[in-house]
């Protein structure tokens, strides 16, 4: 039996690495198992979030959007260019630096808090032991007080399209072409796939989005997805609801059949990004010895403290209920931490911002008017449309609003809701007041900076309550 631990985590992602740094800060001797290899053939820690998903998704996102911006955005600030080019194996490698960057940062943590990384693949065994596989096959067991799993998910793949080449591809292969598909298709409308076709409408695609449901971004206000859909459709994606694909063949690129209200079609394009989901990464943590509980949807159950049903056995992140957040799986590992080292640590799931990096940005935290309509909760609402702010028209960019929700009674804020220009960085106000248990007075009564985006959230709060400056007043009943 190799050396026992306080704590090991098995997982090195956004959620396990955290775990495992605010475990050694703690005190706790503390080890972290991961397998991933990256692009270089290298160990890497980081897991999806900074190798293939958020990182670097963001980095093609802000430069195809600088891109868009120098070829046709910037006329009516006055700047004419003219031969714009995207050098898009550029802008790969590019991304590519930014991962190693900061993958090795991490790196670099784990040493400074003499947390051990344990590289290889983890099973997960009786009497909190893991069985770990390195890369030349050999085995080792590992023992610790506690142990967090951390393995992340990865994209769920449909039978109907399977992954071919660079034909069709994942969210990840969809990060590495060094060309420009002349016609694309993504299967799947939710935040991932929308973030990827934009990258590759912006530079240049012919851009098809096929959405199995009839309901466009169902987790998403619905005043603000109507929104989203309008300003989509102007960018040129081309957003099909209710069409199912059915059959895939690839030819000198990929014939595609769907059903949809009209019946059957046809769609021929050049690549396909399959982008319909993500599933939980329990195959390790099912066997039959290991007597793990999991449920209906294939995650692992706990309780309010993110403990299993085994005793010193914790899991968190995408492994758990509740949205797939880097944050949210990182946030969880420094609660599991503090709650292992005897520390009180609340998490408070209703102030969890969610973020779609689209142009415009969608931001939410908290419950949509939706869901307070079928809570049969009394509320009271306030928007504030970027086209009244004078910063927003300073950028040239003034779609989208800001809407607030709060109670009808209490004026306790409930749900803030962003759709425009950085709206990623404006939904924090969100988060602070609902975490704070907030009121829409409060926001009113704080002094924003002018001229700023974030005067918007000032001004719905107003609204809220009938009393907005630079915008008419509906009158409240």
């Amino acid at each position: 039996m190799s050396e026992k631990y306080d704590v090991i985590v098995l997982g090195g992602g956004p959620a396990g690495y955290v775990a495992a740094i605010r475990c050694a800060q703690l005190g706790l001797k503390t080890a972290c198992i991961e397998q991933w290899i990256n692009k270089q053939g290298k160990p890497a820690l980081g897991g999806t979030c900074l190798n293939v998903g958020c990182i670097p998704s963001k980095a093609l996102l802000e430069s195809s959007q600088i891109y868009a911006d120098a070829a046709k955005g910037l006329s009516s600030h006055g700047i004419e260019i003219s031969g714009v080019r995207a050098d898009v194996p550029t802008m790969i490698s590019g991304k590519d630096k930014i991962v190693q960057e900061l993958t090795g940062g991490i790196e670099h943590l784990f040493r400074a808090n003499k947390i051990h990384w344990i590289q290889g693949s983890g099973s997960l065994l009786p009497e909190r032991q893991i069985e770990v596989t390195d890369i030349d096959s050999g085995k080792s067991r590992f023992q610790a007080d506690n142990i967090i799993l951390a393995t992340g998910s990865r994209p769920i793949e449909i039978s109907a399209v399977p992954l071919h080449s660079d034909r069709i591809v994942d969210s990840a292969g969809a990060l590495d072409w060094e060309s420009v598909p002349q016609k694309l298709c993504v299967i799947g409308a939710g935040v991932i796939g929308l973030e990827l076709g934009s990258v590759w409408r912006r530079l240049g695609s012919e851009v098809v989005v096929l959405e199995a449901q009839d309901t466009f971004l169902p987790m998403v206000d619905r005043q603000i997805a109507k929104d989203a859909l309008r300003q989509f459709g102007r960018q040129g994606l081309d957003i099909k609801l209710g069409a199912r694909v059915m059959a895939s063949t690839v030819n000198e690129g990929v014939a595609l059949e769907y059903t949809d209200k009209n019946g059957e079609q046809q769609l021929q394009v050049d690549r396909v990004i399959v982008a319909v989901g993500r599933r939980p990464n329990i195959d390790q943590l099912t066997l039959p010895e290991a007597d793990l509980l999991i449920d209906e949807r294939g995650l692992v159950h706990v309780n309010d403290n993110c403990e299993t049903n085994i005793p010193g056995i914790w899991a968190i992140g995408d492994l758990v209920r509740g949205p797939m957040l880097a944050h949210k799986g990182s946030e969880e590992g420094v609660a599991v931490a503090e709650r292992i080292a005897g520390k009180h640590c609340h998490l408070n799931y209703d102030a969890i911002p969610s973020v779609i990096y689209t142009h415009p940005e969608i931001s939410w935290v908290g419950k949509t008017e939706e869901q307070l309509k079928e809570e049969g909760r009394a509320y009271k609402s306030g928007v504030f449309p970027f086209a009244a702010s004078g910063r927003a028209k300073a950028m040239r960019d003034t779609g989208g609003m800001v809407k607030i929700l709060a109670d009808e009674a209490s004026d306790e804020l409930l749900g803030m809701h962003i759709i425009g220009g950085h709206s990623s960085e404006l939904i924090g106000h969100g988060v602070m007041a609902i975490e704070f248990q907030g009121t829409s007075e409060d926001i009113a009564r704080s002094v924003f900076a002018h001229p700023t985006l974030s005067e918007a959230i000032h001004e719905a709060a107003l609204a809220a309550d009938g009393r907005a400056i630079h915008i008419p007043n509906k009158k409240r009943s």
